[in-house]
C-alpha cells in the first residue's frame, strides 16, 4: 500500500493555522498536525497547510455480511449488509482482531490490496446484492469519514440504511454531520476504566460514554459490544459498572459480551473462559438489561433473543445466522410484550 495520493481529497472538519499547521476536529483526539505530518490515525496528512484524507475511495474490504455479524441483533435481523472498510483507526488497541487493516503503519508494511471504489459503486453493489443496509465496519469508520459520509448520503437517497461499527470516539462535529444519515451503530465499549483506555487504546473513556448517550438521544439505534479480556477488563466490579451504565442509559439497549481470542500484541493472554462470560451475563441480567448476548462462542443458548416478559425464545441463532424467528411488528406473539429494535 502506498500513500502516494492519486487525487488529493481535502479532509472535512479542520482549521488552518498561519504556520501551516492544522487542527483536526474529526475525532476526540483533536490532533494538532504540523506541516508534512500525519494525525494519530496516520491516514490524514497535512500538506502545506491543507489536510487531506489518504483513505478516500481506497477500500480494503467489501463483503456481504449478515447484519448479526456487526453485531446487531435488533436492527433488521436476518438481513444482509454490504460491509466496507478503509485502512485506519484512531485507537491503538493491542488486542485488535483486525490489526492488519486497522493500524495504518502495519497495513503499509503488508502492502494490502485496495479497491478503488466511489460511493455510487458501493450503493449500486448494495442494491444489486439485495442488501438493505451498508455497514462501515472492520476498521474505524470515523477515520474514513469523508468517504463514509458521501456514501451514506447517497445510500439514504436510494432508501438504504447506514450502520457504523465504531469505537465511539467521533467528535461532536462529526456526529452532528453524520446523524441525519446514520440509522444504527454498534459501539465498542472496551472498558469502564479510564486507565484501560489511556494505556491500552491510547484514548479516553468519557468521550465514548458521551457519544453513546448522544446517539441514543438523537434516535440512532445503538447496540454495545464489550470484548472481555482476561485480567484486563473482566473483573466483577467493572462488569457491574458497565451494566449499571447501560441500565441507566436504557435497559432496552442490547449488550454483546464477546470472548477474546489471543491476537496481535495480546497473543500471550489466554482466551476468555465460558465461565467468565456467563458470570458477566448474569451480572447484566441482574442489573435489568433486557437483551444480553454472548459472542465469539458457538453453540450457546445465550445468543438467542428472549422475550423479557414471558421468557420465550423469539429468535433462535446459530453463530451469525437465524434458525427461526417469530417476532411480528416488534411484539412477542406469546404475551404481546414490545420488543425493542428496528425491523423486527
Amino acid at each position: 500500500m502506498s500513500y502516494i495520493i492519486v487525487k488529493m481529497y481535502e479532509a472535512l472538519l479542520y482549521t488552518k493555522n498561519q504556520d501551516k499547521s492544522v487542527d483536526c476536529f474529526l475525532c476526540c483526539h483533536h490532533c494538532h498536525i504540523k506541516n508534512g505530518t500525519y494525525g494519530i490515525c496516520a491516514v490524514r496528512l497535512n500538506k502545506e497547510g491543507t489536510l487531506y484524507s489518504l483513505s478516500y475511495g481506497k477500500v480494503v474490504a467489501a463483503n456481504i455480511d449478515p447484519i448479526e455479524k456487526k453485531p446487531l441483533y435488533h436492527f433488521l435481523p436476518g438481513s444482509k449488509s454490504y460491509s466496507i472498510a478503509c485502512v485506519g483507526c484512531n485507537f491503538q488497541c493491542g488486542f485488535c482482531q483486525n490489526w492488519q487493516i486497522s493500524q495504518a503503519k502495519v497495513a503499509k508494511e503488508l502492502s494490502l490490496f485496495e479497491y478503488r471504489l466511489n460511493p455510487q459503486k458501493i450503493v449500486e453493489a448494495a442494491i444489486s446484492d439485495n442488501c438493505p443496509s451498508i455497514s462501515y465496519t472492520y476498521t474505524e469508520p470515523t477515520i474514513y469519514f469523508e468517504f463514509a459520509f458521501e456514501t451514506a448520503k447517497l445510500a439514504k437517497e436510494k432508501g438504504l440504511k447506514n450502520v457504523f461499527v465504531t469505537n465511539g470516539y467521533l467528535s461532536k462535529e462529526s456526529l452532528e454531520m453524520i446523524k441525519p444519515y446514520l440509522d444504527a451503530a454498534n459501539v465498542d465499549l472496551k472498558s469502564f476504566r479510564e486507565d484501560f483506555y489511556r494505556k491500552i487504546c491510547k484514548a479516553s473513556l468519557k468521550p465514548v460514554l458521551d457519544n453513546i448517550a448522544l446517539m441514543k438521544k438523537v434516535n440512532i439505534w445503538i447496540e454495545l459490544t464489550t470484548l472481555l479480556i482476561p485480567g484486563k477488563n473482566d473483573s466483577k466490579e467493572e462488569i457491574k459498572d458497565i451494566a449499571e451504565f447501560i441500565a441507566n442509559l436504557d435497559k432496552d439497549t442490547p449488550w454483546h459480551i464477546s470472548a477474546f481470542h489471543p491476537d496481535f500484541e495480546f497473543s500471550e493472554l489466554p482466551p476468555t473462559s465460558l465461565k467468565s462470560l456467563e458470570s458477566a451475563f448474569d451480572i447484566a441480567k441482574k442489573k435489568g438489561i433486557k437483551y444480553v448476548y454472548l459472542g465469539n462462542v458457538y453453540d450457546n443458548d445465550k445468543e438467542n433473543t428472549l422475550c423479557p416478559s414471558c421468557g420465550k425464545i423469539l429468535i433462535r441463532r446459530r453463530g451469525y445466522f437465524i434458525e427461526s424467528g417469530v417476532i411480528k411488528e416488534n411484539k412477542c406473539p406469546h404475551c404481546q410484550e414490545k420488543i425493542a429494535g428496528i425491523g423486527l
